[in-house]
């Protein structure tokens, strides 16, 4: 949507594992799935810039979709990959096999031959806003994080900035890493209190205490790197 607003005259397609459920995006649609590699070479002809968004699979199982889609540009003749990866530490937590699995497919992209543009998205504000009702009910804002400080962002101001890498030019070989300033959850408190006229504060929970909390609510993969 980000793209269409630009007010060019490229030709925007969307790739989707089920085209009827982009139609309304009012693009081209084209049937692709990451695990298809010959498909998704059909759904590139005559692409010249993608983005390929990461995945949602296992680390593991998403390296090689994303290799899947990385030949399947080069074989379809596509000049330049923009790919949206992610912030965090390569080791050391929950969320560092996700961290991993992207830093690998970065580097796939480095040495695709293509010309490449690289974000690094930061933590979406978006997930925090949508729980304000229970955040009103409960008081607070209850998480890990202490004292760490967060660069958030939202999916909007992400949008802007891979259209951006899409259609300008300097950005060939660049990494960028997409964050807000970076905040404590207290101070996020704090922010959301004024801007939906409520009381809240932190509490700062035990590691285990959230992962169990997480789990809990989002299942055994999700609910430990979330």
């Amino acid at each position: 949507k980000a793209l269409t607003t630009k007010n060019r005259t490229d030709t925007v397609i969307a790739i989707a594992r089920t085209p009827d459920n982009a139609r309304d995006l009012g693009v081209e649609v084209r049937k692709g799935d990451y695990t298809d590699r010959a498909g998704f070479e059909r759904a590139l002809k005559g692409v010249d810039v993608v983005l390929l968004v990461s995945g949602m699979a296992a680390p593991d199982e998403r390296i090689s979709q994303h290799r899947n889609v990385i030949e399947a540009a080069r074989t379809a003749g596509v000049g330049k990959i923009v790919y949206t990866s992610v912030q965090g530490p390569d080791e050391g937590t929950s969320f560092s096999p996700i961290v991993q699995s992207n830093r690998q497919t970065e580097q796939d992209i480095r040495e695709s031959g293509l010309d490449w543009v690289i974000g690094r998205n930061g933590i979406y504000i978006e997930p925090d806003i949508e729980y304000i009702n229970t955040y009103q009910a409960v008081g607070e804002i209850a998480n890990c994080a202490g004292e760490g400080k967060c660069g958030y962002t939202t999916r909007d101001e992400l949008a802007y900035a891979y259209a951006q890498m899409l259609t300008s030019v300097g950005h060939k070989g660049r990494t960028y890493n997409l964050h807000g300033e970076t905040l404590t959850q207290a101070e996020l408190a704090d922010y959301m209190s004024h801007a939906f006229g409520t009381s809240l504060v932190y509490r700062a929970m035990s590691v285990e205490e959230y992962r169990q909390d997480r789990i809990a609510e989002l299942g055994e993969f999700m609910g430990t790197v979330i």
